[in-house]
Parts: C-alpha cells; structure tokens; sequence
C-alpha cells in the first residue's frame, strides 16, 4: 500500500512539473495583474460595446483591472490570431465574434483554427443584423430591392466592415442572383455612418449600430437577417419572410482563451459573467443596444461555435462563394 501510494505521489509531482509553475499558479492566485481582452473590431461597433459592458463586471468579480485593446484587420482575423498565439495564462482574452471564430478560416487564409486553438469560455450576446437603405434609394422592401437590383445590375453598392456584415450581403447576392459591390470600412459604426451620409446606398449592419440611425430615418430599415423578427423592432420583418425563404445570418459576440488556459480558469470567467448578469440593469444595457445578453457554460459555448462552424463550412463548399478581405 505505501509502495502505491508513494508511486501517485511521483507521479503527480511529475505531472505538475510537466504542466509548469505557471501552470500551478494560475489556478492558485490567478488573477495576479490586470487582464487583456482584444476586440477584433474597431472602438464604436458592438464588440468594443460588448467588452466595455462586461469590463466592469469582469473587474468587480475577478478583483483586477481589465484593460481593452481593440485591434482591428483582416476582418476580424488579426486580432483572432493573436490571442491564438498568446500564453494561455488568462491573462489575454479575445471578446471573439462569429464570423472570425467560425466564418473567416473557410473564405480566407488564416494561421488559426477557430476551435482547436480557443478555449471557449461564455456566449457574451447575440443580435441580429439589418439590412438598411439610404432614404434616396426607391426601395421598401426586400423584394423591391431585388427587381431595382435586376434592373441596375452592379449599380448597387453595400458598407461592410468585413465578417457578417459583409457575409450577409455576399449571401443576400447569391441567394437572390443579383449584383452589388460591398465597399469596406473599418468598423460596422463607420460602415454605418458612410451609409447614412449617402456615400453608399446600403449597408447589413448590427442592430445596435443601426439602431441611432433608424430612429433619426436617416437609414430606411428593409429586414433583418435574423431567423425571427426582433422584440426591439417587431414591424422590421425577416428577409427570410420578405421573398428569400431559407435566408439567416446571425450574430453573436462571446469571451474566449487561448487553447490550453486551465479550465479553473475557464470556469471562473464564465461564472463571473453569468453573475453580474443577474443584474437588471447589465441586461437592460443590452436591450438598449439592440442585444440579448448571454451567460452560457463552456461547454455549451464551445457545442455552439462547433455547430456554426460545421454549418458555414458546408455553405461555402457548396456554393463556391468567394468574399474579398
């Protein structure tokens, strides 16, 4: 029995020496010193509105300062990269969107696996898009814009800021048989402004960066890309119900590690989330914003990212669809 007994001992002194003292202390006294989270997007859209809702969270529940690096390119990939590649200590989180995490390695070339290189950590929110037009564009509805788009064939131009927005349009183009140039920004807040102010005549936008320039009807809202019509807009219908049956393209934002961060690490970020969403008024910011605010497990979150990135996947193989970075 000793003899056992002496043998676990060795074996788990070796395997903490294999794992490191990083390791070890990570899952003892982390967190010791403020906590990254890159933002893939420019400051203004709604992944920097996303990690700005749960910094302050963050900062109550894990007792450090949680500082917001936003770094933009590549679609979103830029960022996605370098969280890959940083130490998985939790020390550097990425606030990941959709289309980075589970589109851009299917269209592009990236140096990450949208999966086997993350932790999935919590679901931060999901929103629907919008599909808007300038006021100056004689188009109300989704099959209008069709037959105007038929008879102006590549007249038509679109704001993107890379990711779903510019996706939901390539889609839109596909499934209708029709052409438009998508004309890229930033940010989905510039991409959204430009539209406002004429400079292009449509733009697939997140409904919270949409939301300001629909109430003001400097942008004409035609339909969302969502499978269901919004609580924050119920008159806006789906595309899918305005003459593109089949359509969907939707949101999300959540919260992810670099591969091999410690699952006590994992847990507790989550668990952090899900709590200071108890509070009414976390989630009413969400709702202000045109969002649904998240707060899933680990588990769940990384069952999520494995089911969209099997769906566009299978879309891109079978449509041939090519989408300019």
């Amino acid at each position: 029995m000793q003899t056992i007994r002496r043998r676990a001992f060795v074996a788990m002194a070796a395997a903490a020496c294999v794992a490191g003292p990083g390791v070890a202390k990570a899952q003892s006294g982390w967190p010791e010193k403020p906590i990254r989270i890159i933002v893939p997007y420019a400051p203004g859209g709604i992944a920097d509105l996303g990690a700005r809702i749960i910094q302050p969270i963050l900062q109550k529940e894990l007792g450090q300062p949680i500082v917001i690096e936003n770094k933009p390119g590549a679609s979103g990939s830029l960022a996605t990269e370098f969280v890959a590649r940083a130490a998985p200590d939790g020390y550097t989180l990425l606030l990941a969107l959709a289309a980075p995490q589970t589109l851009n390695q299917f269209i592009y070339k990236v140096n990450y696996d949208g999966l086997k290189d993350f932790a999935p950590i919590t679901l931060i929110n999901t929103n629907p898009m919008v599909l808007m037009a300038h006021p100056s564009l004689p188009v109300r509805t989704v099959r209008e814009l069709i037959a105007y788009a038929k008879e102006h064939p590549g007249k038509l131009n679109f704001a993107g800021a890379g990711g779903f927005t510019q996706f939901s349009g390539e889609i839109f183009k596909q499934m209708a048989g029709i052409d438009m140039v998508h004309v890229p920004y930033r940010g989905g807040a510039p991409a959204v402004a430009a539209a406002a102010a004429g400079d292009v005549q449509l733009t697939f936008a997140n409904y919270s960066d949409a939301l300001t320039w629909m109430r003001s009807g400097k942008l004409r809202p035609i339909a969302l890309t969502s499978a269901k019509r919004f609580p924050q807009s119920p008159e806006v219908p789906t595309i899918a119900e305005s003459g593109l049956p089949g359509y969907e393209v939707n949101g999300w934002s959540g919260l992810l590690a670099p591969a091999g961060t410690p699952p006590a690490i994992v847990d507790r970020v989550a668990a952090a989330v899900r709590k200071g969403y108890e509070d009414p008024a976390v989630r009413k910011r969400w709702a202000d914003i045109g969002a649904e605010p998240g707060g899933n497990s680990p588990a769940e979150f990384r069952a999520m990212i494995d089911a969209d990135m099997q769906k566009w996947s299978e879309f891109v193989k079978r449509t041939g669809i090519k989408v300019a970075q």
